[in-house]
């Protein structure tokens, strides 16, 4: 498993896998502790997992935590995602920047999202499963969530958007959002 650093937004991490392809289809090591041990990261932070399943043009996001934040290991094990990650963190060399990254199941990469970054995904194939390793137990009190068509985060979704939650879709401005992060 190959890790690479995303320059644009720091301590973003992409863990590349090396599936093993054959007739059958594949195999591939989406997780490997001595992997993410060496790229920094505690591998024993993590206390949850999660799926979600979308239908396609949905976005979820974008969304972060108040109070310490949240880290998460984000990978698309089926269908396609179009994966935005922004950094939040007002201290760091790389605040307000954006990443974006297609993930599907066929190349299975994760996304490393830091603490203090907002995520959000869109949904590009019917349907996209999209699992997170989470390092903090869910507390719905720190959730924050910011419009998706925010301007000044100007994010190239690139399918209309067919459904989102009512929470996304009353989600708060990116300049109110970050008022509650600090």
């Amino acid at each position: 498993m190959e890790v690479i650093e995303v320059p644009g937004i720091a301590g973003v991490l992409l863990f590349r896998p090396a599936p093993h392809r054959d007739e059958r289809g594949f195999f591939s090591r989406t997780f490997d502790r001595d992997v993410v041990a060496k790229a920094g990261l505690d591998p024993d932070a993590f206390v949850q997992d999660s799926i979600s399943r979308s239908r396609k043009g949905v976005v979820r996001g974008m969304h972060t935590r108040a109070g310490q934040g949240e880290a998460k290991l984000v990978r698309c094990s089926y269908g396609a995602v179009f994966d935005v990650v922004v950094d939040l963190r007002p201290g760091s060399p790389t605040y307000r920047n954006r990443e974006t990254f297609d993930l599907t199941g066929d190349n299975q990469v994760t996304v490393y999202v830091p603490a203090g970054c907002a995520h959000g995904f869109q949904a590009l194939t019917e349907p996209a499963d999209v699992s997170y390793r989470i390092d903090r137990a869910h507390d719905p009190s720190e959730d924050v969530a910011i419009r998706f068509d925010d301007p000044d985060l100007d994010i190239p979704w690139p399918l209309p958007v067919t459904l989102m939650s009512e929470r996304d879709k009353a989600a708060a401005p990116l300049a109110l959002a970050t008022a509650r992060l600090t």
